[in-house]
């Protein structure tokens, strides 16, 4: 005989406290791990009134499907319904485990929850596994150990947590509306509010990482992926500001004369003239390092594990207050080869309306003679490098399938591909057989990269055991003088142009919404008849094209919103432009705005890179911000950050 009894609702409530239970005691164990930072943030147990609410919304989402099966399916197929409401709860929990399982070692490496970051290395999972299972071997063992037992607990178990009892249709029926009126009251965090919570109400303080922990990682990475619509207009996250207003704010930043802005349709080309215009203009290469941050570098007053970059500071500009624009190796391409200012969106490398018809350097030196290139020693299609430099003026992409049977005997195939030895001899050859020709070339380091692989034998290690960051630190700038041996020996050295640059720092973190010390990076100039200085002044990683064009020997026409900081006036203050995940960072000197997705902007006064001071906001300067971050989208979405007659 059927009963009335709720007793029915029994898999429903099981599955949203189980996920609750997890949820609950994995923000301990993280808390754990980072107490000695979190119990230095004002209020922090707000994270766990938070952590809590944002868990009770992700897990109402999730019930909807168990409810409307609960309520609607019949009883006499109640068997059918235990199975798939055991298969929906079993696998939803498991995805639940397994995201907070993967958290740490996520922060670990980026200092916040799983975002859209893991998505991306999603796309490349073979480089992605190899790189983890040889970085972190025991644990990736114990996490699959920990994973199949949960997979076998779960199967041996849905069925009898989940079985599903019988009950009449008028009580199923008559109780759906209060269910249902619960789950929406839970899923939107709030009845008064007119907007639903979500989590942007979990940044309670000026610690990115404590923000992150009031929610939990299969939301961040769902709501990451819904956010990606957003990021065709920012002007939803961070707020609105008309074309011209916003083209005016970023122009006064360029220190260009008005008279010099020479197209209505391009709206930020404008001329850079040269002191001295050469019969034949000087090579230009770009030796971009992967993730050499300052604090690594001895002539910038970090660790002695760079004395041949030390050394060649000794014969260039060495920039020591300059700031990456980002985190990710494809934002520094971005900076470095298109001068491109950090949008909210992808790196313009990913992004499709600029896989042909972008600004590059290659596309504005080709007109001049230029054969160009990019030099790699891994694959060329991570993270689309290939697609967006073959269709953006790269003549040559020499990357790993570049290196095999060309005759020469290589160090060291790894993980990411060729060493930065076999790198640097392989672009030297590639120089020499280029003959009186310029040249533009990108080079790209891979070696100090976990988990962190390079010959034997090459360098003093720093510590034991070989394969550690500041190794691979050593054994990148043991490549940076190999290179440079070489080349002074060649014909194109008295002709070429070349700057050593980071594309980031290692691992980004810090007690602030943007730690600005892990966007500190070293960059070094060397020029036929360039004087050996040091540039004391606040700049960007955006500066250093414009810079290098300064330095080439022609007139140039670009769009490029950095400036050449070999002739920017000692009046003028200096300015870096860093983005941390989905917040950005706009700094004027020691001042520096700060913007959240749907919060208001914040304003700080910096001590020093690590101390942030909160002052009162200056509603002009907040707006210049905005500018800089919505002007991006705006160029890329109309196409509009080309040169005349790239876009068909």
């Amino acid at each position: 005989m059927k009963n009335n009894k709720v007793s029915y609702l029994r898999p429903l409530f099981l599955f949203f406290m189980i996920g609750l239970i997890v949820l609950t005691i994995s923000r301990l164990a993280i808390f754990t791990l980072y107490k000695d930072r979190l119990i230095e943030v004002d209020g922090y147990m707000q994270m766990f009134i938070l952590g809590l609410r944002i868990d009770v919304i992700l897990m109402s989402y999730l019930s909807f499907i168990p409810a409307l099966l609960l309520t609607f399916m019949p009883s006499s197929k109640r068997w059918y319904t235990t199975r798939i409401l055991g298969t929906y709860c079993g696998v939803l929990l498991f995805l639940v485990f397994f995201m907070e399982l993967v958290t740490p070692e996520f922060i670990d490496q980026y200092d916040t929850r799983p975002n859209k970051l893991f998505l991306e290395y999603l796309i490349y999972p073979k480089e992605v596994f190899t790189m983890l299972i040889k970085a972190r071997p025991l644990t990736i063992v114990a996490m699959a150990v920990v994973l199949g037992v949960v997979i076998w607990l779960i199967k041996k178990s849905v069925v009898f947590v989940f079985y599903v009892e019988e009950s009449t249709w008028k009580i199923r029926y008559l109780l759906f509306p209060l269910v249902g009126f619960l789950l929406f009251w839970g899923a939107r965090g709030s009845l008064t509010s007119r907007r639903p919570m979500n989590a942007s109400n979990s940044v309670f303080s000026n610690d990115q990482l404590a923000n992150v922990m009031g929610t939990n990682s299969l939301y961040t990475l769902a709501f990451s992926a819904y956010s990606l619509k957003n990021e065709i207009d920012p002007s939803k996250l961070y707020g609105k500001m008309e074309f011209d207003e916003a083209l005016e704010r970023v122009r006064k930043y360029m220190m260009v004369g008005g008279s010099e802005f020479i197209s209505s349709d391009i709206p930020l080309l404008h001329t850079q003239k040269s002191d001295t215009i050469l019969e034949r203009p000087y090579n230009l290469v770009i030796f971009l390092q992967e993730s050499l941050g300052a604090e690594y570098v001895g002539c910038l007053d970090g660790l002695p594990l760079t004395p041949n970059l030390d050394n060649l500071a000794k014969e260039g500009v060495l920039f020591k207050h300059l700031y990456s624009t980002g985190t990710r190796s494809v934002r520094g391409i971005e900076a470095v080869t298109t001068g491109f200012l950090p949008s909210p969106s992808e790196s313009v490398v990913k992004l499709p309306n600029s896989q042909d018809g972008f600004f590059t350097l290659a596309n504005l030196l080709k007109p001049y003679g230029y054969q160009t290139s990019f030099i790699y020693g891994g694959m060329a299609n991570f993270d689309n490098m290939a697609s967006f430099f073959s269709g953006n003026g790269f003549d040559d992409i020499l990357d790993e399938t570049s290196f095999k049977d060309d005759g020469n005997a290589y160090a060291l195939k790894s993980t990411w591909g060729y060493s930065d030895e076999d790198l640097v001899l392989k672009a030297n050859t590639y120089f020499k057989s280029l003959g009186d020709k310029p040249f533009f070339s990108l080079m790209f380091s891979s070696s100090n990269h976990e988990p962190f692989e390079f010959p034997a034998d090459r360098i003093d290690l720093y510590e034991l055991p070989q394969a550690t960051v500041h190794n691979a630190m050593k054994y990148a700038d043991f490549a940076i003088g190999k290179f440079f041996d070489m080349a002074k020996k060649e014909d194109y050295y008295k002709n070429t142009v070349f700057v050593i640059i980071a594309d980031h720092n290692t691992r980004t973190y810090g007690n602030h919404l943007v730690p600005v010390d892990k966007f500190h990076i070293p960059a070094l100039v060397i020029a036929p008849g360039l004087e050996a200085s040091e540039y004391e002044k606040l700049c960007s990683q955006i500066d250093i094209p414009v810079t290098l064009l300064g330095l080439l020997g022609q007139d140039f026409n670009h769009p490029m919103p950095g400036r050449d900081l070999l002739t920017l006036p000692d009046s003028v203050p200096g300015r870096a432009i860093m983005q941390f995940h989905d917040i950005n960072a706009f700094r004027v000197e020691e001042d520096m705005i700060i913007m959240q997705p749907n919060r208001e902007p914040l304003q700080f006064k910096l001590g020093s890179d690590i101390e942030h001071t909160p002052v009162e906001l200056n509603e002009d300067f907040a707006r210049d911000a905005l500018a800089h971050v919505l002007l991006a989208n705006m160029l890329y979405k109309e196409r509009k950050y080309t040169l005349p007659g790239l876009v068909k």
